[in-house]
């Protein structure tokens, strides 16, 4: 913002809250310099932003050599959003703080096939018993992120039709939340809301590929610290990508061999089942794994020999630093690993791999949540979201 000339307009109270936000001016005198507005001028729009309850100014601390000054902060208490990371077999709501800190979550345990109707009542349901358990009130919500599985159309706020999710092609999701909740919806991709994640958590990565294998298998890419959707919404859409050596299962995007149909937990569940396996879920699969059961590691690392053949190609393509792996197989990370890094140095180049960092995702199983957090976050936060809120 340093360098307005005198026919700019001048700052808004939405540009001056990410002054503060960031970082850059802590202090309405550095707020003048930043913006060359007049002392009024910023003690009216500071005094907006304390109204809005997004902003605390606590005196005293930050001395300029004389009389302490009042030095203003991002106030991640002025308000919640809403979070709702929708999985294959079962999903997870939350409710975050301004700086998308979980106050509160539980598991939804409906699978998708429920169908969106359904799934999104009981999730409305858990939301307002996590705003009770997190002390919050319904007017303090500012927005509400949503990430399902699949492509997305973000403008329309609905699945473009996946395999994953059979009958929630073009079922416009925003409204079913809205109807309890009036706030801002933001959907997309559950991978895309993962990636926004991990690259919060590693911000000294801008390069990253996050990849997502539980019942399905995807991946979100992060490119120069900018998420990357695609023209249509479509990148990252690995999963259905077919593999050279399957034994000719048929996927339901209408392909035989897809990576998801031989690499997924749930592919996973299958194969091991057929070797006389007591498995059920994806749990399962892991739990055999820390065990050692032989059957059970030989087959998760031919799982990731195959995914990491799909990602050599996205490395060669993308360069990322950083391939992060998440999802419910990350707990049978090891022989996982192996086999992603075999494929990938075999058939990758070697100034792509040269200081390649592949490993588990940071954040726990809370990387859905707090991506669908720092999603609308960033839309409900940004300069105009602010002075459009303050204005109504």
């Amino acid at each position: 913002m340093r360098g307005r000339t005198p026919t700019s307009a001048p700052a808004t109270a939405g540009e001056i809250f990410r002054l503060v936000r960031d970082g850059v001016a802590g202090t309405r005198t550095e707020i003048g310099r930043e913006t060359g507005l007049s002392r009024t001028a910023v003690a009216a729009r500071v005094d907006r932003l304390l109204a809005d309850g997004l902003v605390t100014e606590v005196v005293g601390a930050a001395a300029t050599g004389g009389r302490p000054a009042a030095r203003l902060e991002f106030n991640a208490a002025g308000g919640t959003v809403l979070a709702l990371s929708v999985g294959v077999s079962r999903s997870k709501a939350a409710v975050c703080d301004l700086s998308g800190t979980v106050l509160a979550e539980e598991v939804v345990d409906i699978p998708a096939s429920a169908g969106p109707e359904h799934l999104l009542s009981e999730a409305v349901i858990r939301l307002e018993k996590l705003l009770l358990t997190a002390g919050v009130d319904d007017a303090t919500i500012r927005g509400i992120g949503l990430s399902i599985p699949g492509t997305v159309d973000g403008e329309r706020g609905w699945s473009v039709g996946v395999p994953a999710l059979p009958g929630w092609e073009r079922i416009a999701l925003p409204p079913l939340l809205t109807v309890r909740f009036p706030a801002p919806v933001l959907v997309d991709n559950d991978v895309n809301v993962m990636a926004l994640a991990e690259h919060d958590a590693h911000p000294d990565v801008d390069d990253l590929l996050m990849v997502k294998i539980g019942s399905g298998v995807g991946a979100g890419l992060v490119c120069g610290g900018v998420l990357q959707r695609g023209a249509w919404g479509a990148a990252g859409e690995i999963g259905h990508t077919p593999v050279h050596d399957g034994p000719g299962i048929g996927c339901g995007c209408g392909n035989i061999d897809c990576l998801e149909v031989l690499a997924s937990g749930r592919a996973l569940v299958r194969d091991l089942a057929e070797c006389g396996q007591p498995v059920t879920a994806i749990a399962d699969v892991v739990a055999l794994v820390k065990q050692g059961d032989p059957d059970a590691v030989r087959l998760v690392r031919i799982a990731g020999r195959r995914l990491g053949e799909v990602l050599a190609a996205a490395v060669n393509l993308v360069n990322p630093a950083l391939v992060a792996i998440g999802g419910d197989l990350v707990g049978a990370f090891d022989p996982l690993v192996a086999g992603v890094r075999e494929a990938i140095y075999r058939r990758s180049m070697a100034a792509a791999t040269q200081n390649l960092r592949i490993e588990p995702g940071l954040l726990s199983g809370r990387s859905g949540v707090m991506g669908c957090a720092i999603l609308v976050l960033d839309e409900v936060l940004s300069p105009g979201s602010v002075d459009a809120a303050l204005s109504a």
